[in-house]
């Protein structure tokens, strides 16, 4: 009879079923902040917002039916799909691409990258998730990484007058986005299929997106520009049906403020094609920067998962 211990199973972030939609997500959402570049020039952000999500849920609806997931939510549930499809489907978006219009993309990104520290205090105010000692010095160190790149991001593109509007305009997306995170993955979230949560969600961030654009832009502008409606459809199928189910499986897998950890991920891969297509220019603290990101990620994820 053997005597050796059984080998301890991988961290979190080697197994298959998490490290390969972990990366699917982030590659996807790298990739979107070039496209969301495009999209506030042709049409009033409103606008570019809810088109976005007009093409996204009868696509979620249909996955949501090939995956034979039941579309009954019950009133508790139906609460919660209106409660993220405002927040996360409407305020978070519209504060994203409005943000745009002050700061650069590269901001903008940075700052939303930090919804790693209102993801895992509301996960623990809300949901009683522990903070464990690996993930906060994890954390941390992912912090001091981000707050270079943001100051590089700074000294790059010296900003207008208007910073203090698009601050305020990111740190609201990023609110807005860490409350649904959280709270989809509480007890009556955990107790429905993400794919219909997300389906009624979007249903219902789409009738608040076209409201407040409308007060805002006045009716609905179409455009015909076929590259604006390809960016769209890529935000909408790709950066929206495909990635959301990952993600918020991955919230209910990993904690939220583990998994809230995409967004660094999402940093470097946004900064890695901003080379490639735009010219972008790395610095030294912009490359120190992304490497201590990369270490508080690697830290914080093998960190045991937090209990409620």
């Amino acid at each position: 009879m053997s005597t050796e211990a059984p080998a301890p199973p991988p961290h979190a972030l080697l197994r298959p079923g998490i490290a390969i939609p972990f990366l699917i997500v982030a590659l996807i959402w790298g990739s979107t902040w070039f496209v969301i570049l495009g999209q506030n020039t042709a049409a009033p952000v409103g606008w570019s917002v809810t088109w976005r999500f007009v093409i996204a849920t009868p696509a979620m609806f249909a996955v949501a039916l090939a995956m034979r997931r039941s579309l009954r939510l019950g009133a508790a549930g139906q609460r919660l799909a209106f409660f993220v499809g405002l927040t996360q489907f409407c305020g978070n978006y519209n504060f994203v691409y409005r943000a745009e219009e002050y700061l650069t993309s590269g901001i903008v990104a940075v700052m939303i990258g930090l919804l790693l520290v209102p993801n895992t205090l509301f996960a623990r105010v809300l949901l009683g998730q522990v903070i464990t000692r690996r993930f906060a010095i994890g954390s941390a160190i992912a912090i001091a990484g981000l707050s270079l790149l943001l100051l590089h991001e700074a000294r790059m593109a010296p900003l207008g007058g208007h910073v203090p509007l698009g601050v305020f305009l990111a740190l609201m997306a990023m609110l807005c986005a860490s409350i649904s995170n959280v709270m989809q993955a509480n007890e009556t979230g955990q107790g429905l299929p993400a794919v219909s949560l997300l389906a009624w969600a979007m249903l219902y961030g789409t009738g608040c997106n076209a409201a407040l654009a409308w007060v805002l832009s006045g009716p609905p502008v179409i455009p015909a520009d076929g590259a604006y409606w390809a960016g769209t459809a890529y935000l909408a199928i790709a950066g929206s049906v495909v990635t959301f189910p990952m993600y918020y499986t991955l919230i209910r897998q990993l904690g939220a403020g583990r998994a809230s950890y995409n967004g660094v991920v999402v940093i470097v891969i946004a900064m890695l094609i901003s080379t490639v297509f735009e010219g972008y220019r790395w610095s030294l603290l912009a490359a120190i920067g992304a490497a201590l990101a990369m270490a508080g990620l690697v830290v914080a994820l093998r960190a045991r998962r937090p209990v409620a």
